[in-house]
């Protein structure tokens, strides 16, 4: 996997291209932003981990103009700002994740290690007669296309790639609205009335199930 890291801080640099090469990635450096975003342009990156605040072209401004050509290649802000206006503007621009500054490699890693296993999914996920093409951005019951939202698709696939598993209210909000802060997590029983709606679930009897005070499971 090959990893572009766009950092001015020499320190950081090295420090994330020796545990990040240590870990078998293929690592290319860009000092400035113009550089990171040239590089961005040349070559297939698996993954760019971005700093916000570079000379020359911010991060904001790269990861915007990267995302009019790609819009597929994961996109992790590395930086120091951390008020809730920056983090959503990070986010707005197109970027997949957003870590604050000072960091753990070991909280860094399990994020990478998250967005290559979503690369990585198969192309189509199966949750009892849902069938959901994530490549074609399509759902289906028993051979009928259900139109979805953006965001009801993406909680969706995110409830059966966990399949089995409790997804708790906080957790889902962090991976899947990508919000790191304090935020109320009723939305998310909007949503998923809204999805069980569109799939003509039964509450009680649906393979999207609530955990009563923490969050959701789906089954078969």
């Amino acid at each position: 996997m090959n990893i572009l890291i766009v950092e001015d801080e020499v320190g950081i640099v090295q420090f994330l291209q020796q545990g990040l090469e240590e870990e078998g990635y293929k690592i290319t450096a860009a000092s400035d932003g113009l550089q990171g975003f040239e590089l961005a342009q040349k070559e297939n990156f698996d993954l760019i981990l971005l700093d916000w605040m570079l000379p020359k072209l911010t991060g904001i401004d790269i990861c915007k103009a990267i995302r009019l050509k790609n819009t597929i290649t994961p996109i992790i802000f590395l930086t120091a700002k951390d008020t809730v206006q920056e983090t959503i503007e990070g986010l707005k621009a197109g970027a997949n994740d957003y870590i604050k500054k000072p960091f753990s490699f070991d909280e860094l890693l399990e994020r990478i290690k998250i967005h290559f296993r979503n690369q990585n999914e198969p192309e189509i996920l199966r949750l009892g007669a849902i069938e959901i093409h994530i490549a074609k951005h399509i759902v289906a019951v028993k051979g009928n296309d259900v139109s979805m939202t953006q965001r009801e698709f993406e909680l969706l696939c995110y409830l059966v790639r966990n399949k089995g598993k409790v997804c708790t209210r906080t957790q889902i909000i962090k991976d899947v609205w990508n919000i790191h802060f304090e935020y109320d997590t009723g939305v998310i029983d909007v949503f998923i009335n809204a999805i069980r709606k569109k799939l003509k679930l039964k509450i009680e009897e649906d393979c999207i199930k609530t955990i009563r005070g923490v969050g959701y499971i789906a089954n078969d």
